[in-house]
């Protein structure tokens, strides 16, 4: 189980993210070269109607959207483990996931938010935090 303390340590951790709190929500955000990589999501009235009609209901707990590189993948994300990641109507069409931070492991939501970050990261940024690490 993941805390937004979690998310807030995952995204500072990564080289150019800043927390930024959203105007009309009052959430934090993390962002880098500007554009958001992780977002605290609150269920509008829209959504909570919009899920009704679809026979759903928002989950309990706090939710965390997540910028992912195709609507594809956000997609797969959902099938893979549809405890932890869903969508909603607002989001078709756009490359985000949203996911339950009280059902997503820590370990979990840091390869999430990384994932995200490499998406919004410089390029040299990126190349150079995945060689010091041994990644690809």
């Amino acid at each position: 189980m993941a805390m937004i303390d979690d998310a807030r340590a995952l995204a500072l951790a990564l080289p150019g993210v800043e927390e930024r709190i959203g105007g009309h929500t009052g959430e934090p955000a993390w962002r880098c070269n500007g554009g958001q990589v992780a977002w605290m999501r609150g269920p509008r009235k829209t959504d909570l109607a919009q899920l009704a009609e679809l026979g759903r209901s928002w989950p309990e707990g706090p939710v965390l959207a997540v910028r992912t590189e195709t609507t594809a993948l956000a997609e797969e994300l959902i099938a893979a483990d549809p405890d932890v990641f869903f969508t909603i109507p607002h989001f078709a069409g756009y490359p985000a996931v949203l996911l339950r931070l009280d059902v997503i492991s820590p370990d979990h939501l840091g390869e999430v938010i990384t994932d995200a970050w490499l998406l919004r990261a410089p390029k040299t940024v990126a190349r150079t935090w995945l060689d010091e690490r041994g990644l690809d």
